[in-house]
């Protein structure tokens, strides 16, 4: 009995930290498809993993576990959406 407790707690920790890993781009866009506004976009995917500014434009980038999506914001509205491949190790 020890064992099989042993076991299943063991699987269940294993299932836990493989759904805590990044979503794939399929699911950030899906999320993400009613976001207008910049407070829309961070509700609906939190904070950005990468955030570069040029005067009123912003570009948001999320990892994913397959690539990237990227979201261009001009002034406080979400203007463009890009995914990008994984990234490759160098």
């Amino acid at each position: 009995m020890r064992k099989l407790t042993s076991a299943a707690v063991a699987c269940a920790t294993l299932l836990a930290v493989a759904a805590c890993g990044d979503p794939t781009k399929q699911q950030l866009v899906d999320k993400s498809r009613q976001a207008e506004t910049r407070q829309q976009l961070e509700e609906s995917l939190g904070k950005p993993d990468d955030l570069s500014k040029m005067g009123p434009v912003e570009k948001w980038t999320y990892n994913a576990s397959d690539g990237s999506v990227t979201f261009i914001i001009t002034g406080d509205a979400v203007t463009l959406q890009t995914t990008g491949g994984p990234t490759e190790a160098q």
